[in-house]
């Protein structure tokens, strides 16, 4: 019976791989995936099976938990600003050392040791990620014009050049990139790296994006409940783009949801096929999103 269970799942599998088959797929990688080793080993694992099976996967990381533990070891304290992480020119000195030196290389060593052939890059080589500079607007009234904060090197993506990245993938190297772009002026800026792996998605029209978050997917909000960005409520499978864009006009998305909501937008609307937000804490979370009939998660649609 055993024996049986297994070639039923390699047969519910086929047709998708064969769907797959010499297409790109963009994983943001971040969360608890990214910190419980057991996780770590599966996500290698699954990113050389579909090298294997034909699929080209594109790799975007975070790391925001490691810049912030290495500040707190070099006695910088952090401050965010709406969210974002007010980034001076020491403060993206540890960003780039930890993103770049680091949390970059650990994630490909860690592919490579499993079998695969990975290749890390910032946004910063062969100029693949420009950037401009992000301003915050605060609004104090409406008789006011609003308030500009200077937040230091936060960047927003302005283009991407995807050379490097399709000269890697016809080598068969998968790329492993940290969200780290180079502005006009030669300097590095700090991005949101799940906006990075939305432009990465649309600039290379990928048959998907797919971030893993540490909550099931979008979920429906209930009076107590913060809109998408944890457990609570139930899990919504499937979303148009324009259902998406009026959860964040109308509050319903908040929180860590909407940058991940944004960055499936920008995919969308700049050429991905469909954008998945999924759980990453989940055993081969990848996989049963690509490979199985029911998936995983809540798909984002055009």
């Amino acid at each position: 019976m055993e024996e049986l269970i297994k070639a039923q799942i390699l047969i519910e599998a086929l047709p998708y791989i064969r769907k797959f088959y010499g297409k790109t797929i963009v994983i943001k990688y971040g969360g608890h995936a990214m910190v419980d080793q057991a996780l770590k080993e599966q996500f290698a694992l699954d990113i050389i099976l579909m090298k294997y099976v034909g699929i080209k996967p594109v790799i975007v990381h975070g790391g925001g938990p490691q810049i912030s533990h290495i500040m707190g070891r070099m006695n910088i304290k952090p401050t965010f600003i709406e969210g974002q992480r007010v980034t001076d020119e020491e403060t993206m000195s540890v960003v780039e050392m930890v993103l770049v030196g680091t949390v970059n290389k650990d994630i490909v060593g860690l592919i490579n040791r499993h079998g695969g052939r990975a290749v890390g890059l910032s946004g910063r080589d062969g100029d693949l990620i420009l950037a401009e500079k992000m301003k915050i607007y605060r609004y104090t009234g409406s008789e006011r014009p609003p308030e500009i904060i200077d937040i230091g090197r936060v960047g927003k993506v302005a283009s991407v050049n995807p050379g490097i990245l399709t000269a890697l993938e016809a080598r068969d190297f998968v790329p492993v990139i940290a969200p780290v772009g180079v502005g006009p002026d030669g300097q590095a800026y700090n991005i949101n790296a799940d906006l990075v792996a939305g432009a990465i998605a649309g600039r290379l029209a990928a048959e998907k994006l797919i971030l893993l978050t540490d909550v099931p997917g979008v979920m429906e909000t209930t009076d107590s409940d913060s809109g998408g960005s944890n457990d609570k409520g139930r899990l919504i499978p499937s979303l148009s783009a324009g259902q998406v864009k009026d959860a964040i006009r109308d509050g319903t998305a908040t929180g860590g949801m909407i940058p991940k909501l944004k960055a499936c937008l920008k995919a969308l609307d700049k050429g991905a096929k469909k954008a998945h937000i999924i759980d990453g804490r989940k055993e081969h979370a990848i996989l049963l999103e690509l490979f199985t009939d029911s998936g995983i998660g809540t798909e984002i649609v055009p």
